[in-house]
């Protein structure tokens, strides 16, 4: 596993927007889940079978802002205490900022243009 998914996280009050990408503008899967977790192991686990199914390392962001860290959602409490990141996966929380507007091939599923932009200046460093 020596290529990286990219992940982003983004809590709402409707949904978590989640996007996971094979490099800057490759797409390969976009889910609006429920806000809150039903099982604090949850986000560990997703990212643990994505890094699985793809044989790759995945790098995610959650995505925090004014609206998300006081909306009651658990998975920043679920991030801070359940650190055990291991050779799958790694977690940051990052904070929103606003970015441009860009087209991929998955669309139906709403705006998910902030979480691209996340993996873009990630993959920029």
């Amino acid at each position: 596993m020596t290529e990286t998914l990219w992940a982003a996280l983004a809590p709402t009050p409707a949904a978590t927007r989640v996007i996971v990408t094979r490099g800057p503008n490759e797409a390969i899967l976009k889910a609006n889940l429920r806000t809150d977790p039903h099982h604090h192991r949850a986000l560990a686990t997703f990212l643990e079978a994505m890094a699985l199914w793809e044989g790759r390392v995945v790098r995610a962001a959650l995505v925090a802002d004014d609206d998300t860290t006081t909306s009651g959602t658990s998975l920043f409490r679920d991030c801070a205490i359940d650190r055990d990141e291991g050779p799958l996966f790694s977690v940051d929380v990052v904070w929103d900022r606003k970015r441009q507007r860009t087209r991929d091939g998955l669309g139906g599923l709403g705006d998910f243009r902030d979480l691209q932009r996340l993996i873009r200046a990630e993959l920029s460093r």
